[in-house]
């Protein structure tokens, strides 16, 4: 493997598109490795363990939504589709199966390395110089510790693997102190402002699905708790209820 910064891999059957990416990429300083199907992708990233990927969903051998779950069992990579598929339901699929972002082609190069840029910016991946970013202390709420600085979450001491916009979501709620989080507040939390066209109910799939992970009732809810017609804020603990 190559020694220095980690590299940002470009996935596409396409030679003509990812020609374009490296070339965009590379003159801004960033090192690009290249898949052309799903499962030289995934060992790509298991080799290369890039900083982030830029990912076709039309793929030979693994299509891109596969290579996105898989991905997310286990790591937190970020992922940035760049799709012909840009439907709102594409956009919406490929949001909460686990991408950080979603560009629909035909695409601005200069706008792909903008959105390149805010990923690694917002998941702590581009440096220190980028700014203050997420709190780095761990967050606490009965059982359950989110520690931004390591990007682990446990219950009761037991690892659990989310997503990173599944962390990103957790994070926020945890850290607005009980605040009510609107979707839109959450959205521009997860997905930064004016990045990616999702729709509100974006943010209701993610949060179901961390529920999920987290083994929280929504009816009962210890540590995600939804405000009807406005958003979602951290569970109150026993004392506030």
């Amino acid at each position: 493997m190559t020694t220095g910064p980690a590299p940002i891999l470009v996935v596409d059957d396409d030679p003509k598109i990812v020609r374009l990416v490296r070339t965009y990429l590379e003159r801004e300083g960033f090192r690009v490795v290249e898949a052309a199907d799903g499962r030289s992708a995934l060992a790509a990233i298991a080799l290369e363990a890039p900083s982030l990927v830029v990912l076709d969903l039309m793929l030979p051998e693994i299509d891109g939504l596969a290579v996105i779950r898989a991905v997310r069992r286990t790591d937190p990579t970020p992922i940035l589709v760049l799709s012909a598929r840009g439907t709102t339901a594409d956009r919406i699929a490929g949001l909460t199966e686990g991408a950080d972002d979603y560009l629909p082609k035909p695409f601005s190069p200069a706008e792909l390395v903008l959105r390149v840029r805010r990923i690694l910016e917002r998941t702590g991946r581009a440096g220190s110089e980028t700014g203050s970013g997420p709190p780095s202390a761990p967050l606490r709420l009965g059982d359950l510790v989110v520690d931004p600085a390591r990007h682990e979450v446990t219950v009761a001491g037991r690892p659990v693997a989310l997503t990173a916009v599944e962390f990103r979501l957790l994070t926020a709620v945890l850290a607005a102190g009980g605040r009510v989080l609107t979707r839109d507040q959450l959205l521009d939390a997860v997905y930064g402002h004016g990045e990616a066209e999702v729709l509100d109910r974006t943010i209701d799939v993610h949060v179901r699905r961390l529920r999920q992970k987290l083994g929280d009732d929504p009816n009962r809810p210890r540590y995600v708790a939804t405000v009807r017609g406005v958003g979602y804020r951290a569970a109150p603990t026993a004392t506030e209820r």
